[in-house]
């Protein structure tokens, strides 16, 4: 008797536990209500969606397609909720997740369009038309299961979403920086202004105005911690960037900088040692090769300058740029300083040969000229005005000196002037 009283109190006492989790021996949880959960899906999705688009204004201006995506994710959603509960994903004690296919049905431009945050407010809505229907989708005494239930899947869903999310960024970081490998390439092989365009707008790059590149050794490590770094230092000062690595060196593309040289110096945490050189700034990407060109000859010619600031600009290196071979520097010297001293006055460029075989001394170069030193002093003045560089600043010396050999070497040959809109009075 004790042996039947024990086996017949534990049969309706298990009955009575399975009644009360509301499983199926196989294990299925909430039978009935599924089948009701089942029926009602499609006017679900549809209610979530006019719910969305009745008090979710950002979502009314969403494209026609986009608003389909989301219809469909809803619809999944939905579909994705059967399941679970299938799985045993209701029950308390579950570690079953959802799966995140629910979002693998949408393309992969939603997650562009739509942030995470505004999946998290439509998933919000979803589940509020949901939980409202309680009461007409569960089976009788199923209802304050059905809640716990739709309160845990909300938890899940959201997870869910982080990680489709986590995915897509990642596929997106790595594309991008292919990208931006790429046209950083471009511009260093000087490719055609479609080519730049094309993966500029790819990027999402605004092209503001100036553009400027910025070149200088890597600090090495992981190229997408190097570029993180690049990125994070610009947000800071709220300037376009695009950046690539190439061998050991950091080519950073500036974009809407008023002053592209402060600028990078605010960068110089993401170079490495040495020298960082900025190219010229021009109005828009498709210029920017020239900047580019100009900052890697004055990488390569930094060296030569031991107390060049840094960063420095590509123009102020143009005496190393020309000794070691670059032509756009030995074009630069001569028609920008030895053409302008050649037009401007033969005393100007008798004087600037004197002072300098004189060692700089102005007596001496009286002396040699048969004038008075005041007369020399003014006469550097003019050359000071006429080229902005001083031959009594060092360095400026120094250029005027190059500027004068490469002059000589290459010589501009000056006309007399001509009739307007003729070639004459210009350099050939």
């Amino acid at each position: 008797m004790m042996a039947r009283r024990g086996g017949s109190d534990a049969g309706p006492a298990g009955a009575c536990q399975a009644r009360a989790v509301g499983t199926e021996p196989g294990g299925t949880q909430l039978p009935a209500t599924l089948r009701r959960i089942e029926r009602a899906a499609g006017a679900l999705a549809t209610a979530s969606v006019t719910r969305m688009d009745e008090t979710v204004p950002w979502f009314r201006a969403l494209p026609a397609d986009q608003r389909s995506w989301v219809t469909l994710v809803a619809q999944a959603g939905v579909r994705s909720l059967v399941q679970w509960l299938r799985d045993g994903g209701g029950r308390a004690d579950s570690t079953q997740e959802v799966s995140d296919e629910v979002f693998a049905i949408a393309p992969q431009a939603l997650a562009r369009s739509i942030s995470l945050q505004q999946t998290v407010a439509l998933i919000k809505v979803t589940i509020d038309v949901v939980e409202e229907q309680v009461p007409h989708l569960a089976a009788d005494g199923e209802e304050q299961q059905l809640r716990e239930v739709v309160l845990r899947f909300s938890r899940e869903i959201a997870f869910a979403a982080a990680r489709a999310y986590a995915r897509a960024a990642e596929v997106r970081g790595s594309w991008d920086a292919r990208l931006q490998a790429l046209l950083v390439d471009a511009l260093l092989r000087g490719d055609s202004s479609d080519v730049l365009a094309s993966r500029a707008a790819a990027l999402g790059w605004a092209d503001a105005p100036p553009v400027a590149v910025a070149v200088g050794r890597s600090p090495g490590g992981e190229v997408a911690a190097v570029l993180h770094t690049v990125y994070r230092l610009a947000r800071r000062i709220r300037v376009g960037v695009i950046g690539g690595v190439h061998g050991d060196r950091l080519v950073v593309v500036l974009g809407g900088a008023a002053d592209p040289l402060a600028a990078t110096e605010k960068l110089l945490p993401a170079f490495g040692d040495g020298p960082v050189v900025v190219g010229p700034a021009v109005p828009s990407l498709d210029e920017a090769t020239e900047s580019a060109r100009s900052a890697l000859a004055g990488y390569r010619a930094a060296p030569a300058w031991p107390a060049a600031p840094r960063p420095v600009e590509a123009a102020a290196l143009l005496p190393e740029r020309a000794l070691a071979g670059d032509a756009e520097a030995r074009r630069r010297l001569r028609q920008d300083y030895y053409a302008t001293l050649v037009r401007a006055a033969g005393e100007l460029l008798e004087t600037l040969d004197a002072f300098f075989a004189s060692g700089g001394v102005l007596e001496s170069t009286a002396r040699a000229l048969f004038v008075h030193p005041n007369t020399v002093r003014y006469r550097l003045r003019r050359i000071a005005e006429v080229t902005g560089l001083s031959p009594l600043v060092p360095r400026d010396a120094f250029a005027l000196q190059v500027a004068l050999t490469v002059g000589r070497l290459d010589p501009v040959t000056p006309v007399l002037p001509g009739p307007p809109g003729s070639e004459r009075g210009k350099d050939r």
